[in-house]
């Protein structure tokens, strides 16, 4: 049995700041910066994941390195792997462009022997089918999902537009919810942050998170709401995949079976460690990762 397995594409990011002239590909997708953070932690992770010739073996041995199974992950080699253009403005603001999309993961990729004490379900490009979803919620004690991927349409040059989902009815089979503030507006049809909680909770999901960037996040979880503040990061290089850290962290601790508090206070804290460098390298100690934790634990509103 797995601790916390991540299912979803890995990603080849092609990252652009302001502060940059050259654009280099960088590893990225939820089962790199979910895996790496709860590693960090001591978790024993793995991923379910798909990703085509182009990538790169040097990052699929890293990987190995730094602990993350990669037995469920396939290469098919008459595809290319899903990569994305994140262009980051001066204030922050990030647009995002699909240049290639992975083969689906598909029922068949589950299989029959899985079993995890968590999984994390983290679409960046429509690539989980709803039979993946049922499957893993037969086979997991908790299910976690990141709905990013199913509300992500894109316009004819691969530029990302959000819409809601038509039908919530796949939350009925999540635990745990995470996503951003836009992406639960949307994905609820409500502009009211209170009223999209609820929206989402009324399908079952017994935990919500919505991640509020610098504002930090807000935490529904035992019928009440809670303002987790951010941890503060000695300075911000790329805020790119801060979110999967948050919830990779967050999903470390839940599973030890630790307060909610506790374990969103452990997310901010990882996730405002992992802004302070350029990709998936700054996740700092574990003792770094705690201290930061207590700080944000004791300003919990």
């Amino acid at each position: 049995m797995f601790e916390l397995v991540t299912v979803g594409h890995f990603s080849i990011d092609f990252i652009k700041l302001p502060c940059r002239s050259i654009t280099k590909p960088t590893l990225g997708g939820p089962p790199t910066y979910v895996s790496l953070a709860a590693k960090n932690l001591g978790t024993e992770v793995s991923v379910i994941s798909k990703v085509g010739k182009d990538f790169p073996p040097k990052w699929s041995k890293w990987l190995r390195k730094q602990g993350v199974d990669l037995s469920g992950l396939t290469k098919v080699e008459s595809d290319l792997t899903t990569s994305y253009v994140l262009d980051y403005s001066e204030g922050g603001e990030r647009r995002l462009f699909l240049r290639n999309k992975a083969p689906m993961i598909a029922g068949n990729d589950i299989p029959d022997s899985f079993e995890a004490r968590a999984v994390h379900i983290a679409p960046i490009a429509n690539e989980v089918t709803n039979h993946v979803v049922s499957k893993i919620r037969e086979r997991a004690s908790v299910v976690s999902m990141d709905p990013q991927g199913f509300l992500r349409h894109f316009k004819e040059n691969g530029e990302v537009y959000i819409q809601p989902i038509e039908n919530l009815r796949i939350l009925a089979q999540v635990d745990i919810y995470k996503a951003s503030l836009a992406e639960t507006r949307a994905l609820a049809a409500k502009t009211d942050l209170p009223q999209a909680i609820k929206a989402v909770s009324r399908q079952g999901v017994k935990i919500v998170i919505v991640t509020r960037g610098t504002e930090g996040s807000t935490l529904y979880a035992g019928g009440k709401v809670h303002l987790i503040p951010p941890a503060k990061p000695r300075v911000v290089a790329d805020t790119t995949g801060s979110g999967d850290v948050f919830i990779g962290a967050f999903l470390a601790e839940y599973i030890r079976e630790k307060d909610p508090l506790w374990c969103a206070s452990v997310g901010s804290a990882a996730a405002s460690l992992v802004i302070e460098k350029i990709g998936p390298r700054g996740f700092g100690s574990t003792k770094e990762v705690y201290d930061r934790a207590a700080q944000v634990h004791d300003r919990i509103i």
